[in-house]
């Protein structure tokens, strides 16, 4: 770690102000190189244009895309791109609390597993998407301090779209084909247990006990990042995340 040239930057992350970090040759090597190859895409079809990122819950994807949108302002020949996420596609808690899911032989609330497929709505989430690659349209946003989707909450308004989420290449019904709708698709593998600590943190910080967040990584957290990195449709890009947050290209 200690070769690495590291850059701090900051940014405004969730509406609050952050200094994050990110290896200087990992963004001249992995970052702008992606900004550029979208604005290929872009300047050859001559439209709107949409990726996808999809990587587990902790690996900085939001932050990550925030970043390269932040980036491909200030970096000269690429197309300015705005950052989208699938967060706000959540269903409502009145609507998760509400519907039930088998699980191992018991029915459980949607709520009790809130982040899994089956929270979001995915109908919703493929309509939007085509909207978006059609013209302007209104984006839906999750509040972090109401812990619900904001629908229409954001105006989309650039030429190349970033998607951030945990499920967009996830390779089950309702699911599989979703990868069809983007122009270009990433992900980020990472081994499981790099992320445990940072999910209970994550748990904890959001007001959970330690035990009850350490019980929520073992009956949701844990089994959707397996989920994710068990059973996802093959990315145009793969990049490969380390217990630092660096990334290389596989």
């Amino acid at each position: 770690m200690s070769n690495k040239n590291w850059q701090f930057y900051d940014m405004v992350i969730n509406g609050l102000p952050q200094r994050v970090k990110y290896n200087e040759d990992t963004v001249n090597s992995l970052f702008i190189p992606l900004l550029q190859k979208l604005t290929d895409i872009q300047q050859r079809e001559q439209r709107r244009i949409m990726a996808f990122l999809a990587a587990p819950p902790a690996t900085g994807k939001s932050t990550l895309l925030q970043f390269l949108e932040q980036l491909s302002h200030e970096q000269a020949g690429t197309q300015a791109v705005q950052a989208l996420g699938m967060d706000g596609f959540h269903y409502p808690n009145a609507y998760l609390e509400s519907h039930t899911i088998e699980r191992d032989g018991k029915t459980i609330t949607l709520r009790s597993i809130k982040g899994a497929p089956e929270t979001f709505d995915v109908t919703g989430l493929r309509a939007k998407i085509k909207e978006a690659k059609q013209g302007k349209s209104l984006w839906p946003v999750y509040d972090r301090k109401l812990h619900n989707p904001i629908p229409d909450a954001l105006v989309v308004n650039r030429n190349i779209l970033l998607v951030e989420g945990n499920w967009l290449l996830l390779n089950e019904p309702q699911w599989h084909d979703l990868h069809e709708l983007a122009d270009y698709t990433l992900s980020i593998k990472v081994a499981p247990e790099l992320l445990k600590d940072r999910l209970i943190q994550r748990k904890i910080q959001g007001g959970l006990s330690e035990k009850d967040a350490v019980n929520f990584y073992e009956t949701s957290d844990r089994l959707n990042v397996e989920r994710i990195l068990n059973n996802q449709v093959p990315a145009d890009e793969q990049w490969q995340m380390f217990a630092d947050g660096d990334f290389i290209k596989c």
